[in-house]
């Protein structure tokens, strides 16, 4: 069941209720919302919802917690990593949105049209003393080059302003790409007209633009905030605007939300709204469906590429989901065959496909490993802490190029001071396909009944297996043979359905079997 604890776009409800149970809990008291989450396996929340330890505790079958929206400062994300929940949000919903309330402001205040309004409205009609400023020719300084700044910078570029951008984690390259100047924090507070924030809230931006900052800044600047409330100091703001050394400013975010009391709100020089940033349709309409799009895909087991606990390192787009799924596969072979676990896992990413996303498989393989290996619920989040629990260390490795095939994932280690490996790949009309085992390449379609048999490569061995099968009412549905480093053969069998009590010890009895073992992928 998933919980829907604040309102969220009709669409995203009825994608839900397609495919799980949904409770509305949008009317609930915290403590009613505690007492229905007993059954949860998904709680989706907005900004107002406080997602605490007891809550995430007060739901034992819980996988997924998400946020209809960008930020997380409401949920606590190490509770729920610890709990072994994922944590999944709305990254792009609102950019757009977010980027022209910023432009807003931005004209808002440099044109005062608060003002002006207040003042025609209250029977004035004061053309002289409502003199704005052109942002044409000024310089805009940006804190923060992610997706909304960027989105600034366009925009602000349009309106022919020049654009320096303070980012430490983007490279000079982009900046330049986009039409902006790289520059420090200590640059841009130097020479910015007008500054823009697009910064998270993190122990590092908290109260980022305090006293010391605002004197250094040139002046007249004038400040807009639609980012996170606390990152600027509002009653030293305040007194800066008083005492003329900045020349106003406009906000959407406060330090405490919701909030009617800030020092900005007494000066006519601030432009103020109530945390509007993604209150437009379209936004709301997006973050619901993306949501509820990845709290599905989560229930589903899948790795959600919008999960904020997770290190997933590059992109995971459509075209390398597949490998995901692969490597989860690939890691419960590789644990069910060899009989335990590594000490230490090496996984190796090789292709152009799949270099870039080496974490991302890396989980999977944990995640597929620790499936096999324990009684304990296993999920991307916790697959990391779990491994380590176990004692197994895991090495990453990307390689630009793979033989033989456009891309392999190859998973290998010790278990009980004996050399394991396994290698796969996606093949579009087969998709996950086992390539090898132990040094013996073999290439069969990995499906959710298979069988891999070790045995003397000798005439006869194969047809007696397939018989012992298709006499237990066993159907075969892909079959590949190989040769190993040890003149020995193995084969591998894709089978339509389970293996029946008592068949596997058959098979293993058989003349010329030397090991079989059934793997059945959850």
């Amino acid at each position: 069941m998933v919980v829907i604890a604040e309102a969220v776009a009709d669409a995203a409800v009825a994608a839900l209720s397609e495919r799980v149970d949904v409770d509305v809990a949008t009317q609930c008291s915290p403590a009613e919302l505690l007492e229905r989450m007993g059954a949860a396996s998904g709680l989706i929340v907005r900004s107002a919802t406080q997602v605490d330890a007891a809550l995430i505790d007060a739901a034992p079958g819980l996988q997924v917690i998400g946020r209809a929206g960008v930020g997380v400062d409401n949920i606590d994300v190490a509770a729920a990593t610890a709990a072994g929940v994922m944590v999944v949000n709305a990254p792009d919903a609102n950019t757009v949105s977010a980027a022209e309330h910023t432009m807003a402001l931005l004209l808002a205040q440099a044109r005062r049209i608060a003002e002006a309004d207040a003042s025609l409205r209250a029977g004035a009609w004061d053309r002289k003393r409502l003199k704005g400023v052109e942002l044409s020719g000024k310089t805009l300084g940006i804190l923060g080059l992610g997706r909304i700044g960027t989105l600034v910078a366009m925009r602000a570029s349009a309106f022919g302003m020049r654009i320096v951008a303070y980012d430490p984690y983007v490279s000079d390259e982009r900046v330049r790409a986009i039409g902006a100047s790289s520059a420090s924090l200590d640059e841009v507070f130097a020479h910015a007209d007008f500054i823009t924030i697009h910064l998270p809230r993190t122990a590092d931006t908290l109260g980022l633009i305090d006293a010391g900052a605002i004197a250094s800044m040139k002046p007249g600047v004038r400040i807009v905030n639609v980012a996170r409330g606390g990152l600027v100091d509002e009653a030293a703001l305040a007194d800066a605007i008083r005492r003329g050394h900045v020349g106003g400013a406009a906000f959407d975010v406060f330090a405490k939300e919701p909030t009617t009391e800030s020092p900005l709100f007494e000066l006519p020089e601030v432009v103020v709204t109530p945390h509007l940033g993604a209150s437009t349709q379209e936004a709301q309409d997006k973050a619901g469906l993306a949501v509820a799009r990845a709290v599905l895909a989560a229930l589903d087991g899948e790795l959600v590429p919008s999960a904020v606990n997770l290190s997933l390192g590059g992109r995971i787009d459509d075209a390398a989901r597949p490998y995901v799924r692969l490597t989860e596969g690939l890691g419960q072979v590789f644990t069910s065959f060899a009989h335990g676990l590594p000490g230490e896992l090496a996984v190796s990413a090789r292709g152009r496909d799949v270099e870039e996303m080496v974490p991302a498989v890396a989980l999977a393989a944990m995640k597929g490993m620790l499936l096999e290996a324990t009684d304990e619920p296993v999920s991307y989040v916790n697959a990391p802490v779990l491994a380590a629990r176990h004692g197994m260390k895991v090495l990453e490795e990307s390689v630009p190029e793979a033989e033989d095939y456009r891309a392999v994932i190859h998973l290998s280690g010790k278990v009980e001071g004996v050399d394991r490996e396994i290698a796969g790949t996606v093949m579009a009309h087969k998709g996950p396909v086992l390539v090898s085992v132990d040094g013996y390449e073999i290439e069969f379609p990995m499906t959710r009944h298979m069988l891999l048999v070790r045995n003397a490569d000798t005439p006869g061995v194969i047809g007696r297996v397939g018989t012992a099968l298709g006499d237990a009412g066993v159907n075969i549905s892909d079959m590949a043979v190989g040769r190993g480093p040890d003149d020995g053969a193995m084969m591998g069998i894709s089978m339509d359905q389970e293996v029946p009590p008592g068949l596997l010890d058959r098979i293993r009895a058989l003349e010329g079997v030397l090991a079989a073992r059934y793997i059945q992928l959850r």
